[in-house]
């Protein structure tokens, strides 16, 4: 529900009871996200990400957008994947339940024809030990085959055989 900035910030618009009753009785369960277009649009103008932080902790609010994207990403059935390489780190969006070689395909479609298997580990076990080396050690890292259905979070390497002419 797009609110004043005014509104947003003291969290009151005499319209959101009337919402959500409607809610209730008609879609009940379907979420309902306060959010000023206005407010997050001015969050926009400020140079870095600091200066914007600092502008919510003095007016005493925070963005709404981290809110509605997981909510979204979560009403469409959408994860992410990631992959790693000497220069870039890139995340995959794709549907939950995605299995490796539909996954590889989001990356590049000759890697879902010629995909062999996936070398992974997921992001939460990276962050619990450190680093990659230190996932390593401790044999954290998997090799998988056709069937393994991609998690939200997971770090990959794609293995794939050479494109057939």
């Amino acid at each position: 529900m797009n609110l004043s900035e005014k509104d947003y910030i003291r969290q009151k618009n005499k319209h959101l009871p009337k919402i959500a009753q409607w809610v209730k009785e008609h879609a009940e369960g379907d979420p309902i996200i306060p959010i000023s277009v206005s407010f997050e649009e001015r969050l926009t103008r400020f140079e870095t990400d600091a200066e914007a932080e600092e502008e919510c902790k003095n007016i005493g609010t925070k963005s709404a957008l981290p809110k509605v994207i997981v909510t979204m990403r979560k009403a469409l059935n959408l994860g992410s994947f990631f992959t790693t390489g000497t220069d870039e780190v890139r995340q995959w969006t794709i549907r939950n339940g995605t299995k490796a070689p539909q996954a590889a395909g989001v990356i590049h479609g000759d890697f879902e024809k010629t995909f062999i298997q996936v070398v992974v580990y997921n992001f939460s076990v990276l962050k619990e030990e450190g680093d990659e080396a230190a996932v390593k050690a401790k044999g954290k890292v998997q090799t998988r085959g056709r069937d393994y259905v991609v998690e939200d979070g997971d770090i990959i390497l794609v293995k794939a055989g050479a494109a057939k002419s």
